[in-house]
């Protein structure tokens, strides 16, 4: 596998605050990544950096060898998408206008609605929402909603996924059924996966490699059983549900 994700340096300040300091890390293409840390490790500022949300204090990203902008369009033209860990459909625009405002973002010469349309449609049946696509976002239960989010990140046609806890408030059944879903568009569209996760047991299931943070550092990375093991991120993070 070709590395094509490369973080150098990054680091973030707001005001006093340093959120993220100098982490780096890299992602092969093809990879489920997990990036694990407890409340205020810096992930989510990590994944806007990424995304092209948040501009970097220091450092630098580079994806398929090119400079990643501070400009969520230009980075989503590249071929970077993000869901969010607070899932805020348009309440009032259907399902699939949801998700088209997804195809137009991603696709500055796809004008033509109508073919905007085709790929929702398309993408509402793979995602399971395709009974209500005519219904108003706001009838949605949060596990559809999070898999409308999922569907308006595809819409744009990215390689690089990142996924912002969605599986956060599921019940377990939600959990498999998202799971089997994540699994399935990775395979179907060829995507590389960074995600946020607080259920462990599943980030460790799922991911090939996991980065840690705490206290906005990268405290290690490696394969799931390494980081599981390791007493840093025991004390650190999982403290006494291995104690």
């Amino acid at each position: 596998m070709s590395e094509f994700l490369k973080v150098e340096g990054l680091t973030r300040r707001f005001g006093g605050v340093v959120a993220v300091r100098d982490v780096s890390f890299h992602m092969n293409e093809g990879e489920i990544l997990g990036l694990m840390g407890a409340n205020g490790a810096g992930k989510t500022t990590l994944f806007s950096m990424i995304a092209g949300n948040v501009a970097p204090s220091e450092g630098s990203i580079y994806f398929r060898g090119r400079g990643v902008p501070a400009r969520p369009d230009e980075a989503s033209q590249m071929g970077i998408a993000r869901t969010f860990q607070i899932v805020r459909p348009f309440p009032q625009m259907s399902v699939l206008e949801n998700c088209m405002v997804g195809a137009l973002y991603g696709h500055r010469r796809l004008s033509d609605l109508q073919s905007a349309q085709d790929v929702c449609l398309s993408l509402l049946e793979e995602v399971g929402l395709a009974a209500q696509a005519n219904k108003p976002a706001s009838t949605l239960n949060l596990a559809s909603r999070k898999r409308l989010e999922i569907a308006r990140a595809l819409a744009t046609k990215p390689t690089l996924l990142l996924l912002d806890e969605v599986l956060a408030g599921l019940n377990a059944t939600e959990v498999d059924a998202a799971l089997e879903l994540i699994r399935h568009v990775q395979e179907r569209y060829s995507l590389s996966i960074i995600i946020i996760e607080h259920v462990m047991k599943v980030l460790m299931r799922m991911s090939d490699r996991i980065v840690v943070l705490h206290e906005g550092r990268k405290l290690m990375e490696g394969v799931p059983e390494a980081v599981g093991k390791d007493e840093r991120v025991i004390n650190a993070y999982l403290g006494e549900q291995h104690g």
